[in-house]
C-alpha cells in the first residue's frame, strides 16, 4: 500500500532553514522554561505519598480536606480525578510529621470516621521518601540521556558519523519538545513519563534508520546527483512508510489517551506529541544535519561543497551540492 505516489519529487530540505530556525525556538523556550520555573514533579521525584480516593456519595474537596483533620497541612493537595461525577480524587501529601508506613492507615482512618467504612474506597496509595525521590530524579534524568547518546552511536556505528550526528540532534529536539507539550498541559513528570520519554527515543530513531538506509542505498545508485537531491528522493520514498506506520501508532494511543483512563492520560499524550515529533524531526532535522555536515567537510578539505563518491576502482565522480 503507497499513500504516496511513486515518483513524487517534494523538495523537503528546500524548507530546512525555516524548519530549524523554529525547532531551535521551541527547543531553546523550552529551556529556558525548565531553568526558570522547572517541571512539576510527581511523587515519584519530589517524595511525599499519593493516596487515590473513590467515594460512594458525591463529595467536594473541602469535604475531604475537613475529614482529614490535622493530616491537612498546608502543602497537601487534592484534586478531582477520573472523569466528570466519578467522585475521584487524588490526595498529594508532602513533608508530614507522620511516619509514611503509617501515613496511609491515618488516612484510612479519618475517612472512615467521616464517610463511613464503605463509603469510599481508596484505590492506590504510593509513598516515596525524600531522598529516593531525588535519586530517582537523577536516574531518570540519566537514562534518558543515556538512551539517546547510545541510539546515536549506534546510528553512526552502523552509518556514518554524521547519520549518527543527525540522530542524536532529531532526538534531543523530540524529547525536548515532549517535555515542553507537557509542561504545557500542565502534567506532572514521574517514572510513567520518563518510560514514556524512554519509548519516544527508541521509535523516533526507528525512523531514522529506515531513511538513512534509503540515503545510503540512493548514493550507490544515484551517482550523478547531489546529495540534497537523494536526501529529498530517499525521504520520498519512505514516506508512504512513514505516515503509515506513525499512524497506526497513533490511532492507538489516541484511543488510550481518551479511553485509557486518568492514570494512563499523561503516557499516551507524551507518546501522541513524541511520535509526531519523530516523523517532523527525521525529515526536518537529521536531514539538514547530514547536509550540513557533508558541506562543512567539504569546505574544511579545501573541496568548496563538492560531495566525492567512488563508483568503481581507479575512477572518482564529483557531484556537486
Amino acid at each position: 500500500m503507497e499513500l504516496i505516489k511513486p515518483g513524487t519529487k517534494i523538495p523537503f530540505t528546500k524548507y530546512r532553514h525555516i524548519a530549524v530556525a523554529l525547532s531551535t525556538l521551541v527547543n531553546l523556550g523550552v529551556l529556558l522554561f525548565l531553568i526558570i520555573q522547572g517541571p512539576k514533579w510527581g511523587v515519584d521525584f519530589a517524595g511525599g505519598t499519593l493516596v487515590h480516593l473513590k467515594l460512594q456519595q458525591k463529595a467536594s474537596i473541602a469535604d475531604i480536606r475537613s475529614a482529614l483533620g490535622s493530616l491537612a497541612t498546608s502543602d497537601m493537595v487534592i484534586q478531582d480525578f477520573g472523569q466528570r461525577g466519578s467522585n475521584e480524587f487524588l490526595v498529594r501529601v508532602g513533608k508530614t510529621s507522620v511516619e509514611i508506613g503509617a501515613l496511609g492507615a491515618q488516612i484510612r482512618t479519618n475517612l472512615a470516621q467521616r464517610f463511613g467504612e464503605k463509603g469510599f474506597e481508596i484505590r492506590r496509595i504510593e509513598s516515596v521518601g525524600p531522598k529516593v525521590g531525588a535519586d530517582l530524579r537523577q536516574k531518570g534524568t540519566l537514562s534518558v540521556i543515556a538512551a539517546t547518546v547510545m541510539m546515536g552511536a549506534y546510528i553512526w556505528l552502523r552509518f556514518e558519523l554524521r547519520f549518527g550526528l543527525g540522530a542524536v540532534v532529531s532526538l534531543i529536539h523530540d524529547v525536548l519538545v515532549t517535555i515542553g507539550a507537557l509542561l504545557l498541559a500542565h502534567y506532572e513528570f514521574d517514572l510513567t513519563i520518563v518510560a514514556a520519554l524512554l519509548t519516544i527515543v527508541g521509535y523516533s530513531v526507528n525512523d531514522t534508520v529506515i531513511v538513512c538506509d534509503r540515503i545510503r542505498e540512493n548514493m550507490r545508485k544515484i551517482k550523478r546527483e547531489s546529495l540534497e537531491s537523494i536526501i529529498n528522493t530517499s525521504i520520498n520514498e519512505t514516506l508512504s512508510r512513514t505516515i503509515i506506520t506513525v499512524s497506526t501508532a497513533i490511532m492507538v494511543l489516541i484511543a488510550l489517551f481518551f479511553l485509557g483512563g486518568a492514570v494512563i492520560r499523561p503516557f499516551a499524550f507524551a507518546l501522541l506529541v513524541g511520535f509526531s515529533s519523530g516523523v517532523y524531526s527525521t525529515i526536518f532535522i537529521a536531514s539538514p544535519v547530514i547536509l550540513f555536515w557533508e558541506k562543512s567537510t567539504s569546505k574544511s578539505n579545501g573541496q568548496s561543497v563538492t560531495y566525492r563518491h567512488r563508483s568503481s576502482p581507479g575512477r572518482r565522480i564529483e557531484n556537486r551540492l
